[in-house]
């Protein structure tokens, strides 16, 4: 299951999820209106020399969690969704082999923008990352 199948009531056509989230093994977990859950391997690839994994890849694994759960908060409405920024925050190292998870939800939003907050945590539920992005809403034609 991902949040761009057309098994999705926020989807009218069947999609390829994007090649970032591919890349990274992103898995979909749970979806409602405005949140999505996702998982991810910490894959050995995508550690830096320290042995953990390089913030980049938390980094995008949280963009491409909140970057969904806007898609499912603006549900039937055609937009183009496009961040303004991204904070992110690492708290503890992604260790190499660890599941992590990204739960993201959109904590305000309107017709044009719409604020999501993201956390990313391993399997023992022990928060690796914060993120925070500001989505700018545009209609398409």
């Amino acid at each position: 299951m991902n949040a761009y199948d057309s098994s999705s009531t926020f989807a009218q056509l069947p999609q390829v999820p994007p090649p970032c989230d591919l890349t990274l093994g992103l898995s979909l977990v749970e979806k409602d209106v405005g949140r999505t859950k996702w998982k991810m391997l910490a894959d050995e690839r995508f550690a830096n020399p320290a042995g953990v994994i390089q913030g980049g890849f938390l980094s995008a694994m949280i963009d491409s969690a909140m970057g969904a759960s806007v898609i499912t908060f603006v549900e039937d409405r055609k937009v183009f969704a496009t961040n303004t920024d991204l904070t992110v925050r690492f708290l503890r190292p992604g260790r190499v082999g660890s599941q992590l998870y990204c739960e993201a939800t959109v904590v305000s939003g309107g017709k044009t923008v719409a604020f999501v907050e993201a956390k990313v945590t391993d399997e023992e539920e022990r928060l690796v990352a914060l993120g925070s992005s500001t989505y700018l809403l545009l209609e398409r034609r």
